[in-house]
């Protein structure tokens, strides 16, 4: 009624705390809230699937939240774009998960994955498309913001294209 421009669908929202370490993060922890924010969606194409990571580019978070993304998706984890924009903005803490949530949008709406900058030597661990130093322009129908906190605090939010 009141002529707001619709950016996307929330789709579902997926949160858990696996509280099996401060600092260490659980791949089941961070598996189960994308299950979760995926609920009964069915992904037919995941090349048309963007996931803003939660990408701190540590040791331990990112091989997990790989791990993850391919516990959920199989194989089709192959095909989708998995990007860290916090390389360019930084970890903004209590703030990350709603700028990432924003880029998140941009990047269905645009149909454009940010980059993951200076990402300059690949981690065998983490074996994705994470877009690395360049946008990659493709189609999404869905957006996924990862949010994996310390004490195994996780936060995933998905987003349709409408």
């Amino acid at each position: 009624k009141r002529g707001a421009n619709i950016v996307a669908r929330l789709a579902g929202f997926g949160m858990n705390a696996d509280g099996k370490d401060m600092i260490n993060p659980e791949v089941d922890g961070a598996a189960g809230a994308i299950r979760l924010a995926l609920g009964d969606m069915t992904i037919n194409d995941p090349s048309a699937v963007y996931i803003n990571a939660h990408g701190t580019g540590t040791l331990l978070n990112d091989p997990t939240e790989t791990k993850a993304v391919r516990e959920v998706f199989g194989a089709g984890a192959d095909a989708l774009i998995m990007s860290s924009t916090k390389s360019m903005h930084g970890h903004l803490l209590g703030a990350a998960g709603g700028i990432e949530v924003v880029a998140s949008i941009l990047a269905l709406n645009n149909n454009v994955a940010p980059p993951t900058m200076n990402y300059d030597v690949p981690d065998p661990a983490c074996d994705l498309n994470y877009a690395p130093n360049e946008a990659i322009e493709r189609k999404f129908d869905i957006a996924i913001s990862n949010s994996f906190a310390f004490g195994g605090l996780n936060a995933v939010v998905a987003f349709e294209k409408v």
